[in-house]
C-alpha cells in the first residue's frame, strides 16, 4: 500500500512542479523585475529641427475639453533664431520616484518636440511618454487617472535616465492636453507625471 502511495505522489509532485514553473516564468515574463536593477541612459540634444511626425496612437481629446491652466493655445511655429519653450513643467512621483523636467519646444522649422530633461525614474515594463487631458494628481489618487479621458502616446519611454526628445505631430493642439505621465501601459499606472504650464 505504502509503495502504491508513492507511486501515485510521484506524478502530482512532478505536475505540480512543472505548473509551479511555468508560473513563475508567466510571472517574470510579465512583471521583468530585473529592470528594476538596470538602468537605461539617453541623452539626446536639443534638436534644432524634427526629422520625423509620429503617427497619434491613443484616445483623442473631444472638441471643447481641457484647456490648459494657463488658457493658451497650441502653436505651430517657433522664431527663427532658435528652439524656444512653449510650455513646460516638473515631474512629480506617482508609483515609482520621479523627477525631471518636460518641455514643449518648438524648433525654428515651425515643428515641435516634448523633451524630458534630468529624467529619473525607475525601469519597468512597457513604459510609455503621454500627453493627457488629465490634472495630476499627488499621491495614489493620481496613479491611474491618466488613461480615463483622451492622451496621446508618442510612444516608448527611450531611458529611465536622462534627456530625451519625442516628436509632436505637425496638427496637434496643445491647448487639448494639460499634463505629460511615464505610464506603464502593462498595468495602467503612472510612474511619474508633471503639469504643462506655459512660460
Amino acid at each position: 500500500m505504502g509503495r502504491l502511495t508513492r507511486q501515485v505522489r510521484k506524478p502530482v509532485v512532478l505536475a505540480l512542479g512543472a505548473v509551479a514553473v511555468l508560473v513563475a516564468g508567466a510571472g517574470l515574463a510579465l512583471f521583468q523585475p530585473w529592470k528594476l536593477w538596470v538602468d537605461t541612459t539617453v541623452n539626446e540634444a536639443v534638436p534644432t529641427a524634427s526629422a520625423s511626425q509620429p503617427v497619434p496612437s491613443g484616445r483623442p481629446v473631444p472638441s471643447g475639453q481641457a484647456v490648459r491652466p494657463d488658457g493658451a493655445a497650441g502653436r505651430s511655429t517657433a522664431p527663427a533664431g532658435g528652439p524656444v519653450t512653449l510650455a513646460s513643467g516638473q515631474l512629480i512621483s506617482h508609483e515609482h520616484a520621479t523627477s525631471g523636467t518636460v518641455r514643449i519646444v518648438g524648433l525654428p522649422d515651425g515643428s515641435r518636440v516634448l523633451r524630458l530633461e534630468s529624467l529619473d525614474t525607475s525601469n519597468g515594463p512597457d513604459l510609455r511618454v503621454w500627453l493627457t487631458d488629465a490634472p495630476v494628481i499627488r499621491g495614489s489618487a493620481g496613479w491611474h487617472v491618466f488613461d480615463d479621458g483622451g492622451y496621446l502616446s508618442l510612444g516608448r519611454l527611450k531611458g529611465n535616465k536622462g534627456n530625451q526628445n519625442y516628436p509632436l505631430p505637425a496638427d496637434l493642439d496643445l491647448s487639448r492636453y494639460v499634463s505629460v505621465t511615464i505610464w506603464c501601459d502593462r498595468f495602467n499606472v503612472s510612474f511619474g507625471a508633471a503639469t504643462l504650464t506655459g512660460t
